[in-house]
Formats: C-alpha cells, sequence, structure tokens
C-alpha cells in the first residue's frame, strides 16, 4: 500500500508548526518501502497534487477546538470533516472541500485519509518552537502513526 504521511503547518508560527515537527520525527523513525513523509505550509486546492496518486494518507495538523485541551492528540476519520465543507471563494477552499472536488474530478485520492490532529494554544506568535505542552504531545502523535501503520488503530 502506497502511503503519504503529510505534516501541514508554518514553521514560524508556534504551535501551527507541530504537524511539520511530527512529520520530520517520524522520518527519523521510519524507514519501509512505500512510505513517503512530506512537509508542506500548502492548504485548499494545492492538497490534490499532494494527495494524487497515494492509496493511504495520514494528516498531521494543528486543529483548535472549543474547550479542547492543549497537548491532546485525536485521530480523525476525513468523513468526519463533510459537515465542515465550505467554499466562499475559490482562494478559500478547506481541507474537505478538496477532497471532494478531486473526487468529483476523478482524480487518483487515497482511499483512506486519516488525520492526526494536535490541540493547540498559540498558531500567532513568531516563533520556531512550539508551547511546552504542545511540544510534549508530539512523541504521543509520532507513537499513534506508527500504530497506525502496524495496524493497530484501536
Amino acid at each position: 500500500m502506497k502511503t503519504l504521511i503529510l505534516g501541514l503547518g508554518n514553521p514560524i508560527l508556534s504551535d501551527d508548526g507541530v504537524g511539520l515537527r511530527v512529520a520530520r520525527a517520524l522520518e527519523d523513525r521510519l524507514n519501509q518501502p512505500g512510505i513517503t513523509v512530506m512537509e508542506t505550509s500548502v492548504a485548499g486546492l494545492d492538497f490534490l497534487d499532494l494527495l494524487a496518486g497515494y492509496d493511504r494518507a495520514i494528516i498531521i495538523d494543528a486543529i483548535q477546538t472549543r474547550g479542547g485541551k492543549v497537548g491532546q492528540v485525536y485521530r480523525l476519520e476525513s468523513t468526519a470533516l463533510n459537515a465542515t465543507c465550505h467554499a466562499i471563494t475559490s482562494h478559500d477552499v478547506d481541507f474537505a472541500t478538496a477532497l471532494e472536488l478531486g473526487n468529483r474530478l476523478g482524480l487518483a485520492l487515497p482511499q483512506q485519509i486519516i488525520i492526526f490532529a494536535i490541540e493547540v494554544d498559540n498558531v500567532s506568535s513568531f516563533s520556531e518552537e512550539c508551547t511546552p505542552e504542545v511540544e510534549g504531545a508530539i512523541p504521543t502523535c509520532v507513537a499513534m502513526i506508527i500504530q497506525e501503520l502496524n495496524g493497530d488503530n484501536t
């Protein structure tokens, strides 16, 4: 199974770069055929080019939820995003909308998309470092993704 592990974020906006940091940690630990680890700061429709041609995608990103505990790691199926689909303009396309468009266009997108999201605190201050709680969640997220790759997603 051809798998893409894709860390998302902005490396200079504190906790927003956590997806990139998890991807780097995984790249150091994974050396398996069929697994590609990438980091990106793209959003919207640009995701489609990165996902095309893979059977499975594991996406890592920051998340802020109402009442969430900073440092909490969530495992989400891409179908959980369906309620968030919206597109105000072609420049404001969220991930779920981009996936829907890619599927309607018949692109060879992954059949399985899993999202690992880390609850973050600070995504607006210029810093290349994550806050301590988010930094502490990185090894947990790495371990969860390795379990996912090994077929143990309980």
